[in-house]
């Protein structure tokens, strides 16, 4: 038999062990599958899953190839992990998968069960950064699609598992609330990750709070596929530590197969995929395969493993198993294997040269595009619901508490998240009786892990929910910010805006608290949240603002689809009083349903021109306390309420401050990467002169516990002293 020809343009050396295999017409088998009939395998289906197989090799040579010729720019391949077409194949694809970045296969098979799809020209117009890649539009190379439900993932470290776990239990929850969300009732959900990032500590995290939903019972149907390749990067996986960390975690069923048998995969994929859907209970689905052509195309894996061990894992390419399963159950002939083979390289290759001319994002303005998300109708009750409320003024605790009520009532879509917020009512009180009211199943008590918090919301958002999240402190909240920055606020970016998980978190927060809990529990540092593109950033500094500013953060998630969150400063929770004892004066009325500030919306106190203080938060009270002092009769000061610290409306604040002599900026946040640094720059490229401005923050310091507790802090006497120096200058 004559030997087939080769593919146009030339092999690459990491297709020559095929290429002879081919000319050889010698396979190896793995002895694990069975027969196709054993397996409910049909010939054609074999073929088929050989063909996603060779499509996604050819993707990483001419990967390769491009990036070569500086026309591509991305080689992390999917080489030795093309086992997972079969898993696809075992999954409907109304099932959303969360994709490790070496899963091209499973997305190329997924896309045999929907008409119109062409995963190689997209997924090469993504090699390529064109602004016409149908998912990223041009901003990474992804694995994504909306019509196959591939939300696309960028993570590395296995940050996409919190919000998988989020998306499962979503799908329980939708059957209590009657229906809805945007996947079929009886769905399951996937998400597949390396052996490697299975140590992180957000998988880990993910895994723990899948057990410890499914040993009490909760319904999750959840299979989590590991792909064990032996290495991470340079590092290797001791052997068995998969098995051994998972084969008897509770609350999982743990499943293995060899990813080089297609049928073997194939097999134990349909029984992870029964056992979620059917019993509604998570499977940990461990696929040993191998990793090829090194990490990535820069990385020369030679430098840390031996030849002898670079033969034995090109030994073990999945492509050459397969070929051997067409084979052995004679369903190819080896001169049909060939032609296939030269088919999809030539194919690949012509699809990669028209995707190198389509063009690039070449401005700023189409880059941010799909920074904020689209709008989408909103889903509140045609009227709002009232809810019984106190007649008098109350504290920002109890009207947060009220709004929480009312919101709950009038959104029937709304659940509820967060340590203690149920049955407790919270640290501070602030969620009291809204469990008893509106059920565990909205008003959750999660465990304690803050990333399962975020990724159980994110996953939520996914599935047409809207999250309200409470991080208890947020001190807290930094072990988890990744959640915020790298999955939450990044997805309409890295989707052109076909893929929302909009949610509110609610976080207690910054200083002031004398006798509490240090620097876990006085937390000065907003810095990481004001850094995220896309991100809103409230604050409220008294009880009616807390309203208006929560309800339109909900108002935001719900119909323009935001991720939002607002600090809620937590001295000011129960603060009735404002000079004296007794004089009710930071207690407000309850501004009612309707009640919203926008983003950007400033507030503001007095009309004094001598005088303005830019300030939020505790700033506010602080302010207003010195303002007694200093002007009791109203005259020179005026105090100017940021509300909102991301963004800041700067053209707004210098309209707000533009007319008065002196301008001190009160920030109780660390001098370095405070607001004010921002709110100063603001001013003075609008044209206001330098030495008109003043800056009164924090120290760079953490916050430490009892009498000192403030020292580091801007207070009512330092307030007092520097506006008193100001107005002597002014």
């Amino acid at each position: 038999m004559a030997t087939p020809s080769l593919p146009s343009p030339d092999p690459l050396p990491q297709e020559q062990r095929f290429l002879d295999a081919l000319d050889q017409d010698r396979w190896p088998a793995t002895g694990h599958g069975g027969d196709l009939d054993e397996a409910a395998l049909t010939p054609e289906a074999l073929v088929e899953l050989f063909e996603s197989q060779l499509m996604s090799r050819h993707l990483d040579l001419q990967a390769r190839r491009m990036q070569a010729r500086g026309e591509g720019f991305y080689t992390i391949g999917s080489a030795g992990h093309e086992g997972n077409a079969a898993i696809a194949r075992a999954l409907r694809p109304t099932d959303p998968a969360f994709l490790h970045y070496r899963d091209a296969a499973f997305l190329i098979e997924r896309s045999r069960q929907r008409p119109g799809q062409a995963p190689l020209r997209d997924l090469l117009l993504s090699f390529a950064a064109s602004r016409d890649d149908p998912i990223s539009g041009g901003r990474h190379k992804v694995l994504g699609s909306r019509g196959l439900n591939v939300p696309p993932q960028t993570s590395t470290i296995a940050s996409h598992l919190p919000k998988a776990v989020g998306a499962a239990h979503s799908l329980g929850l939708w059957r209590r609330l009657g229906g809805g969300g945007e996947w079929p009732a009886d769905s399951l959900v996937l998400c597949s990750f390396g052996d490697a990032s299975f140590n992180h500590s957000t998988a880990q995290g993910a895994l723990n709070a899948a057990g410890w939903a499914a040993y009490q019972g909760a319904p999750l149907p959840l299979v989590m596929v590991c792909e064990d390749n032996g290495i991470g990067i340079s590092t290797p996986t001791p052997s068995g530590w998969i098995e051994a960390s998972m084969g008897t975690r509770p609350g999982f069923h743990y499943l293995a197969c060899d990813g080089l048998d297609l049928i073997d995969t194939w097999r134990t994929a349909r029984e992870a995929a029964h056992i979620a859907r059917h019993r509604k209970q998570p499977v940990f689905l461990h696929m040993r395969c191998v990793r090829l052509f090194g990490h990535a195309g820069s990385d020369a894996q030679q430098a840390y493993l031996s030849p002898s061990r670079i033969a034995a894992d090109e030994a073990r390419d999945p492509l050459l198993y397969g070929a051997g399963l067409l084979r052995r159950h004679g369903v190819l002939s080896r001169d049909e294997i060939a032609s296939r083979y030269r088919r999809i390289g030539e194919e690949v290759a012509r699809f990669a040269e028209e995707a190198i001319r389509r063009p690039k994002l070449v401005s700023a303005a189409e880059v941010m595009a799909s920074i904020v998300p689209p709008s989408r109708p909103g889903r509140r009750l045609t009227d709002p619901v009232e809810v019984e409320s106190a007649p008098l003024p109350g504290t920002m605790a109890k009207l947060l508490n009220q709004a929480l009520q009312r919101l709950m009532a009038s959104y029937p879509h709304l659940v509820m998240a967060g340590e203690d917020i149920g049955r407790k009512g919270g640290v501070y009180g602030v969620t009291q009786r809204l469990q008893a009211r509106f059920g565990p199943h909205r008003v959750i008590d999660t465990l304690l892990d803050e990333q399962s918090i975020l990724g159980l919301g994110i996953g939520l958002a996914h599935n047409g929910l809207v999250p309200l999240l409470e991080i208890q402190f947020l001190a807290y909240l930094h072990n988890a910010e990744d959640q915020l920055r790298g999955e939450a606020a990044t997805l309409s970016f890295f989707s052109n805006g076909q893929f929302t998980n909009p949610l509110v978190v609610r976080i207690a927060g910054l200083g002031y608290q004398k006798g509490f809990g240090g620097h876990f529990h006085n937390d000065n540092a907003i810095a990481v949240l004001r850094d995220i593109p896309g991100l809103l950033v409230a604050c409220p500094s008294n009880a009616a603002d807390a309203v208006g500013l929560l309800q339109e953060a909900v108002r935001l998630a719900d119909e323009a689809q935001r991720v939002v969150v607002i600090i809620e400063p937590i001295a000011l929770y129960h603060t009735r009083d404002l000079l004296e004892e007794g004089d009710d004066g930071w207690c407000f009325p309850d501004p009612g349903p309707t009640h919203c500030l926008p983003v950007g919306e400033l507030g503001q106190w007095g009309e004094g021109v001598d005088l303005a203080i830019i300030t939020y938060g505790n700033g506010v009270y602080l302010a207003r306390q010195a303002a007694a002092e200093i002007d009791p009769a109203g005259q020179r000061l005026r105090i100017v309420d940021l509300r909102w610290l991301t963004p800041i409306d700067h053209d707004a604040v210098h309209r707000a401050v533009a007319g008065c002599r002196r301008v001190l900026v009160v920030d109780e946040c660390r001098r370095s990467g405070s607001p004010s640094e921002e709110l100063i720059t603001g001013l003075v490229e609008r044209g206001m002169a330098s030495e008109r401005l003043a800056r009164l923050t924090a120290e760079d310091s953490f916050i430490p516990l009892g009498p000192a507790a403030t020292v580091t802090l801007p207070s009512r006497a330092r307030i007092i002293e520097r506006a008193r120096e100001l107005l002597a200058g002014a």
